[in-house]
């Protein structure tokens, strides 16, 4: 190893060290709280874009009472064509629904989620990732009927 890379590899370590103890000094002594993100990961976020969501022409249902629009009691099968890429399907509703769908990628896993209303009144909000063509189950509990939306975002 040369001198000039033995003086680039020290630089490297004291700025790394530098860099921790300055992460130290200027950590914040609260709990913090677990659903809170960091600024600069939201920023990162945005650089990455948004996922698109589904478009709802492409999906259909046996429930479907217009396009994007599902009407059922007990459960639904929606049906999704191959979106050509990791696209993001979002259901919407004001009562709670549950949904199961297979988990996109090589994955060999169900994924089953149970929404429910927001508190602020938006209601019930699935979003789930689809990078082919795939089948979701949508469930609504109890005796009464839902109303889901495929929406575009």
């Amino acid at each position: 190893m040369s001198g000039r890379q033995k003086a680039l590899l020290g630089l490297l370590a004291v700025l790394l060290v530098a860099l921790f103890a300055g992460a130290v000094g200027t950590g914040r002594d609260e709990r913090g709280d677990p659903g809170a993100r960091h600024g600069l990961v939201d920023r990162l976020g945005a650089l990455g874009g948004e996922r698109s969501a589904v478009d709802p022409a492409t999906v259909s249902a046996d429930c479907a009472e217009q396009t994007g629009r599902l009407v059922f009691s007990g459960s639904c099968l929606v049906r999704v064509a191959d979106p050509g890429g990791l696209r993001t399907l979002v259901l919407r509703s004001a009562r709670p629904f549950t949904v199961v769908a297979p988990a996109p990628g090589d994955a060999d896993l169900t994924i089953r989620d149970e929404v429910e209303p927001a508190s602020d009144g938006t209601g019930a909000v699935a979003k789930v990732a689809v990078d082919e063509a795939t089948e979701v189950a949508v469930i609504c509990p109890g005796l009464g009927g839902c109303t889901v939306t495929v929406a575009a975002s």
